[in-house]
């Protein structure tokens, strides 16, 4: 395992956890607001000089003095307004808007097909391949590369293998054990060594995004929506494996994706179908859920997936990937990375929102990549992010920002993509040390029928 961090020695008081302290822009506006008031302060005390003019007796301002110059030279020098001058030129609104998507290609297994060829063109920020694209690590890796050669712009290929039952290219990967299993079975840095394998067979087919691992804590049973794809319910050990899985990803060149941000092992209920409620207060989801995401975000997550259920504590009306005050959250964590909806056509949001609104509402909110697994929605969901900025009901410089996260990630140039400076964080996990052993991808016996089912849907 590896070690646990410095513990605060007990006479040290506990600093305020991060969601709780002031975000940048709330002590900027502190800030602001203290300069203003001074400004109005000092205006309200100034002293002016006066004198007694001999024929009236009434105090007079006294007139300055002539020292030869015109009356305009007497003038106080005026700071002239700058001029702005475009120092950057951004891609197109429209461009913009579709580097924001990540859509899946159902059925598709060659870069020629129409709904391939339609999205790369429309200049979508990535693709999420699933089971249907996948007949062999040969075709795999053909239909990675020419999608990339056609899309004419940096592109992210994404998957969802979890190992265990969410394991969409076990076809080429192998089946796993579930992490629920790793975590009885295995070290950390046993299922670091996993996930690299795991992690080199995804680089070599031209997947460079996975979305995984499972920070959920979940311990009840293993079919459950969440279940066996939680490494463990205790905070300490979730976080333990979870980011032990997450490098060995990056060790491999492959990004990991932390998932399903709040936490969503305190509810039963699939949000494929619904959302639910969650009615944990914030001190509690500190304490537990969020523990794990912390931890992972401290190493330097670079992506954070959010999930679709309600938080009493943010949102109570809102799933989180729509919830402006989740993803506040998040960013006071210290999160600096991309933050992903899980995918918006699933039910908690599409029972209630279409994908082009569900998309305006999740960038608007904070999102900076939004997920669905049919790219066949992909125009119109761009069209809606254009029509939005144009309204003004989506401020152009979220927009951008969102953009050019989306664009680093994808080892783009995003300042000249989007006129904005963006620096992602990357996973840095000290090894423990231990000797590398081969673990060869296989099923223990316990998981043989659960790696036999067929997936979930891959949106999750």
């Amino acid at each position: 395992m590896t070690p646990p961090p410095a513990r605060r020695r007990s006479t040290d008081a506990p600093p305020a956890p991060r969601h709780r302290r002031p975000t940048r822009w709330q002590a900027r506006a502190r800030d602001a607001a203290l300069a203003g008031t001074d400004l109005l302060s000092l205006g309200a005390g100034s002293v002016v000089t006066t004198v007694d003019d001999p024929a009236t007796g009434r105090a007079v301002v006294p007139a300055a003095a002539d020292d030869g110059r015109p009356q305009a030279a007497r003038q106080p020098a005026r700071t002239p307004t700058p001029t702005p001058t475009p120092t950057c030129t951004p891609a197109s609104l429209e461009e913009r808007a579709a580097a924001v998507l990540v859509v899946g290609l159902p059925g598709v297994t060659r870069a020629d097909a129409p709904l391939a060829a339609q999205v790369t063109a429309l200049g979508v920020g990535g693709v999420f391949l699933s089971e249907s694209n996948v007949v062999s690590r040969r075709q795999t890796t053909a239909l990675t590369a020419g999608l990339r050669t056609q899309a004419g712009r940096p592109l992210l290929v994404t998957t969802d293998e979890e190992s265990g039952r969410v394991a969409l290219m076990r076809t080429v990967v192998g089946s796993g054990p579930s992490p629920r299993r790793m975590a009885a079975r295995e070290t950390p840095q046993e299922v670091r060594e996993r996930a690299a394998q795991t992690g080199a067979v995804l680089a070599e087919i031209g997947v460079d995004v996975d979305l995984a691992p499972v920070l959920d804590l979940d311990d009840g049973p293993s079919g459950g929506v969440i279940g066996d794809r939680s490494f463990s319910a205790d905070p300490q050990e979730a976080a333990d494996y979870g980011i032990a899985f997450a490098a060995g990803l990056a060790d491999a060149g492959v990004v990991p994706t932390i998932k399903h941000f709040p936490g969503h092992g305190r509810s039963t209920v699939d949000s494929h179908a619904r959302s639910a409620l969650v009615p944990a207060t914030l001190d509690d989801l500190t304490a537990t859920d969020l523990l794990p995401f912390q931890q992972a975000v401290d190493a330097g997550a670079p992506v954070v997936m959010m999930n679709h259920l309600q938080y009493a504590a943010l949102d109570p009306d809102l799933p989180a990937s729509l919830s402006p005050k989740a993803y506040a959250l998040l960013r006071d964590m210290g999160f600096e990375g991309v933050a992903i909806t899980d995918s918006v056509g699933m039910g908690a949001v599409n029972l209630r929102w279409d994908f082009p609104e569900a998309t305006v509402r999740a960038v608007a909110a904070g999102a900076d990549a939004v997920l669905t697994t049919d790219g066949a929605h992909a125009q119109r969901m761009r069209d809606a992010l254009v029509e939005a900025v144009r309204t003004g009901r989506l401020p152009e410089e979220r927009l951008s920002e969102a953009a050019a996260r989306v664009t680093a990630l994808a080892g783009g140039d995003p300042r000249a993509f989007g006129c904005v400076d963006v620096t992602l964080p990357t996973l840095d996990v000290p090894t423990a040390g231990r000797p590398t052993t081969d673990q060869p991808t296989t099923v223990p016996p316990s998981d043989e029928a659960t790696a036999a089912l067929p997936a979930p849907d891959p949106s999750r």
